[in-house]
């Protein structure tokens, strides 16, 4: 890590190089413009692979050589299997076997199942991580015992490191539910199914070397075909891709806590009242308690006035897919599932369909699909005094989070942040989060179970929700509330070590995390 340090443009002390490169210094939502060209792979000739369009390759190990694993490269891997994941944990045990160093991983996400790789962390088999980091890897990394400087992004913001050339992917290795002999993919079938693909269609695209597993080998062709093999270079059958109880995860089940249903009522009720909500709306969901509790009030919402949604951006989750099937849904655009039912859906509704997170979230395309959603609902961690928000380390400063599609989110019309006053008799809302993920321009109305607080700059929700008989307070009074009931917390103690590098949506560091001081 260098230690020249200079100042962004949120006041955030940010590094000009980490792990060898040049780092840009976040500007301010829309500042810096990109220039030059997209990153491209080498140029591929059909006389190279088999004429008889038959990739299969014995084995994984076989299939890493063959691609010329070696040394420093950046291996990618998609978290569409999440904590029942067995390949990303396979590969590096392969590498660590051929005593390959240095390596950098480049998942879309990691789960605690990939605590497996603290020790090739350890010993040098991988130097460091770039991708969202959830619990263990991510305490490991607070502890400042990764050689390497780790970097979060959110989902769009890996899009855009990857087209952008800022990650150049020497081999990516996709786990696919069901694939034919030619590396044709998709996620609908087989006992790992994972309904999309919708976070490795980048890493094929642009990727030097492409290795596709699979334990569900179909005829040619594999339809429809999420994947095209034509970006494929191996593919490799397995006798299973990872433990499909534990692949289709997440929080699935409405909240049941009192508070946390207050939270849930005042966010559709403040929709409502403030026209957010309306026929033909455009809304993403999510699978957290708090937010499918919120998607049950807006239904009821929805059936009051006759009204439907024209396009629900999943995550999908059963509830999702009962409002298309009952007609209170026209589309559902899906860049992940959560539960069996979605991939049904995804399997029986024509209106139900893939999408890629490279269409929805890429700030550095032609256009931004975030931007025509009328409302989206997140979480947090912390929220400040001036709205803005921090997702991935907690009041004790550890980093147990991964951005996810949280900064990409904030470009909706209205973004709403519900969650509890407090967790754990601690505030969430603090005077400065401890880590910065999201400035707080592009957060317009936070929600709690005390009341609910717009951000002055959104004067036109503040007018339209003035006479609601919605409990409004300022973002300072809830603040106050929260000490009030629980004290004000100690500031976490840090070391001067960076052991974490944020970055903003258009490949700027936005902020640093530090180690955690002993």
């Amino acid at each position: 890590m260098d230690n020249k340090l200079v100042r962004n443009a949120a006041g955030r002390l940010v590094p000009e190089v980490f792990n060898g490169q040049t780092a840009i210094p976040y500007m301010g939502v829309g500042k810096f413009k990109p220039n030059g060209t997209k990153h491209a792979p080498p140029i591929s000739s059909c006389a190279d692979y088999p004429a008889n369009g038959d990739k299969r390759c014995q084995t994984l190990r076989d299939a890493l050589i063959k691609s010329g694993l070696c040394d420093g490269m950046t291996i990618s891997t998609h978290h569409h299997l999440r904590d029942g994941d067995y390949i990303a944990n396979t590969v590096f045990d392969i590498a660590h076997e051929l005593g390959i160093k240095g390596l950098r991983w480049f998942p879309s996400a990691s789960f605690p199942c990939n605590a497996h790789l603290i020790p090739y962390l350890e010993d040098g088999t991988i130097d460091w991580i770039e991708g969202s980091m959830n619990g263990p890897l991510g305490e490991f990394t607070s502890r400042g015992r990764m050689k390497g400087t780790a970097v979060l992004r959110s989902h769009g913001g890996r899009v855009q490191a990857i087209q952008d050339g800022e990650v150049k992917i020497d081999i990516a290795v996709m786990a696919t539910p069901s694939c034919d002999m030619f590396g044709n993919a998709n996620g609908l079938g087989g006992p790992s199914a994972t309904g999309v693909l919708g976070y490795a269609e980048m890493d094929v695209q642009y990727a030097d070397k492409v290795i596709m597993v699979t334990d569900n080998l179909v005829p040619f062709p594999c339809l429809p075909m999420q994947i095209v093999g034509n970006f494929v270079d191996f593919v490799v059958v397995t006798d299973k891709l990872g433990e499909a109880e534990r692949i289709i995860s997440g929080t699935t089940q409405i909240t049941r806590s009192p508070d946390r249903l207050i939270i849930a009522e005042l966010t559709a009720r403040f929709c409502e009242a403030a026209g957010i909500i309306y026929d033909g709306c455009v809304v993403q969901a999510g699978a957290g308690g708090i937010s499918l509790a919120i998607a049950e009030y807006i239904k009821a919402i929805l059936q009051k006035n006759h009204w439907r949604i024209r396009v629900g951006f999943g995550g999908s989750t059963q509830y999702m897919t009962q409002m298309l099937e009952s007609g209170l849904m026209e589309y559902i655009l899906d860049g992940q599932v959560f539960d069996t039912e979605a991939i049904r859906s995804l399997n029986e509704n024509r209106n139900h369909h893939s999408f890629s997170v490279f269409n929805a979230y890429n700030y550095h395309s032609k256009g931004n699909f975030t931007s025509m959603i009328d409302v989206v609902t997140l979480g947090a961690t912390e929220i400040d005094v001036n709205f803005n928000g921090n997702v991935v380390t907690h009041s004790d400063g550890i980093l147990l989070h991964g951005i996810g599609g949280w900064q990409n989110c904030l470009f909706a019309k209205n973004t709403i942040v519900a969650l509890p006053l407090f967790r754990n008799r601690i505030p969430v809302i603090v005077d400065e989060v401890t880590t910065l993920c999201g400035p707080g321009d592009l957060i317009d109305v936070v929600v709690t179970e005390r009341g609910i607080a717009i951000n002055p700059l959104r004067t036109d929700l503040i007018e339209k929700t003035k006479d609601s008989g919605l409990p409004i307070k300022t973002i300072q009074e809830l603040k106050e509330e929260a000490e009030t009931i629980c004290g004000k917390p100690d500031k976490p103690k840090f070391a001067d070590k960076i052991v974490a590098i944020v970055k903003w949506v258009d490949g700027t560091v936005i902020d640093v995390i530090r180690q955690i001081a002993d």
